[in-house]
């Protein structure tokens, strides 16, 4: 090992004694360099970490751009001149390119409120002393009337339902007595009626709010119950809607594509003082509007989704999880990958790389513009506008992810992004083949928004069934409101009508007939 002294007096200069020989001051810059490019490694580490930190804390949330693209293509647009004589036209934009017209702002002013509200006039007449003409003292007659409108609020009222079931004698006899039968509950036996079961569900899961609030809201209205009370209640309503997400699965299981995600959901285990992390799985099919389904694991094995998927055929849309591998092996399935994804680790890498980071993150904007275009077409027409415009770009993208690997640390932000894009080319690219699949995972992501707020508010699952309950709870809240359904309306009838409702109509009930009836039948 060479033998360098680093602690000699006489100033920076003299604090090394570089060696003599040739051959020892080589290997003495073998090791600079080796530890140069460690800290340099190690400083652009913390220094990404710092960025997210400081941008989670003080910073947006958006990965939105606010430079025009014209000026983030042009590092590309240098690289595509260096491997070609003569570029093609299409190869970077013109800097002189008009910017896009922006979009027109929503207009301003007041909205006019909903005619379906009930409304109580207010009369507010002149008193008598201010009725006489001021001018001639003749008597004022009402001419006509102006009208403004306030919205106004009163809490929520309860109210005591009194089921009364009158008795019958024989009047001969004197021997038969019958009693009028009790129509079918949602609990037998139990106090709340089918409204205020479906209120303290969406309350929970549309409106996040945890059962222990709802127990203070209550008191407020003078009825004390205990939370035990209330989370007896949504056991019941999740064991009652069961049949109903069962039929809301096999409808996702069904579609072409599924959108897939999940996230962390804190679960209370007697084992342990503290909480574990079991997981929810969402997954949205691919009808208009959607049906939305969310599953619960104890753990993020691949054995969930395995498991949920079963015999399902088609796309699956999701992150780059390992799990779904097993999936993809039988042929049955086809990966679809997210370019939100990919996006995301070279937005993070912005703030340590900024010229790659800011090339690739024009390219995947001038994708998604081709997107916003595309929105409102069909699917044929939208596939045929992503191979005239969106696979070119692609094409020009794939050598100058190739050229990074060779000059980025594979360990640095810059290079992590650089290496899930090539890892995840086919997938990312597969959307181009049909026009019904997305360039990204978000519908799943949203789904799971509601999951992720609701978390900080009644932060764990009691237990396993606890969170198995949860996920029916929330796929019928979640395909409620995207069909634009009050998930309250649709649990108050549906809580009323299910005990007795005929097993093979039970297609009746889901959302969306649900939805379609009320429409025919309002």
């Amino acid at each position: 090992m060479l033998d360098v002294k680093r602690d000699a007096p006489g100033g920076p200069e003299a604090a090394v004694a570089l060696p003599d020989h040739p051959d020892d001051l080589r290997q003495y810059c073998r090791q600079l360099l080796a530890e140069l490019r460690d800290k340099t490694q190690l400083i652009e580490q913390l220094t990404h970490e710092l960025a997210l930190f400081r941008r989670y804390l003080y910073g947006r949330r958006s990965e939105r751009l606010e430079l025009d693209p014209a000026q983030l293509l042009l590092e590309f647009a240098s690289w595509l001149k260096a491997q070609q004589a003569t570029p093609p036209a299409e190869a970077a934009p013109s800097a002189a390119e008009p910017a896009p017209a922006p979009r027109p702002r929503a207009g301003h002013g007041r909205r006019p409120l909903p005619a379906g509200l009930p409304r109580r006039r207010v009369e507010h007449a002149l008193p008598d002393e201010q009725c006489t003409c001021q001018v001639c003292g003749a008597r004022l007659v009402k001419i006509g009337e102006e009208t403004s409108e306030q919205l106004d609020y009163q809490p929520a009222s309860l109210f005591v339902t009194e089921h009364v079931r009158f008795k019958y004698a024989c009047p001969g006899c004197e021997e038969s007595v019958v009693t009028s039968p009790l129509p079918a509950q949602p609990i037998d036996k139990g106090r709340p009626g089918p409204g205020l079961l479906a209120q303290v569900v969406t309350a929970k899961y549309a409106d996040h709010l945890p059962l222990n609030r709802q127990v203070d809201i209550l008191a407020r209205h003078g009825v004390e119950l205990s939370r035990q009370t209330l989370c007896d209640w949504v056991a019941a309503a999740a064991d009652l809607l069961q049949p109903i997400y069962a039929d809301l699965r096999a409808g996702v299981l069904g579609s072409r594509v599924i959108h897939t995600d999940d996230t962390t959901v804190p679960v209370q285990d007697s084992t342990r003082t503290q909480t574990r992390d079991g997981r929810l799985w969402v997954y949205v099919g691919d009808g208009e509007p959607a049906d939305i389904v969310y599953d619960y694991t104890p753990t993020r094995s691949r054995a969930g989704p395995i498991a949920f998927l079963g015999d399902f055929r088609g796309y699956l849309q999701a992150d780059a999880y390992a799990g779904y591998d097993a999936l993809y092996a039988t042929g049955r399935v086809i990966e679809v990958g997210c370019w939100a994804h990919a996006r995301r680790y070279f937005w993070e890498a912005k703030a340590t790389d900024a010229p790659r980071a800011l090339t690739a993150l024009s390219v995947i904007q001038a994708l998604y513009r081709v997107e916003a275009e595309a929105k409102a077409l069909d699917p044929d027409a939208r596939r045929a506008r992503r191979q005239a415009e969106a696979r070119p770009v692609l094409e020009r993208f794939r050598p100058w992810l190739d050229e990074q690997v060779g000059v980025v640390l594979p360990k640095s932000p810059i290079g992590e992004a650089v290496t899930y894009a090539r890892a995840q080319w086919t997938a990312l690219t597969r959307y181009l083949e049909d026009g019904a699949l997305a360039i990204d995972n978000n519908a799943a992501e949203r789904a799971l928004r509601r999951v992720v707020t609701g978390r900080k508010n009644w932060l764990f699952c009691g237990s396993d069934v606890g969170g198995t309950r949860a996920a029916i709870l929330y796929s019928v809240v979640a395909t409620c409101k995207a069909h634009g359904v009050d998930p309250w309306a649709y649990l108050r009838d549906v809580l009323e009508r299910i005990p007795t409702h005929p097993n093979r109509r039970r297609a009746e009930l889901l959302p969306r007939a649900w939805n379609a009836a009320r429409a025919a039948h309002p």
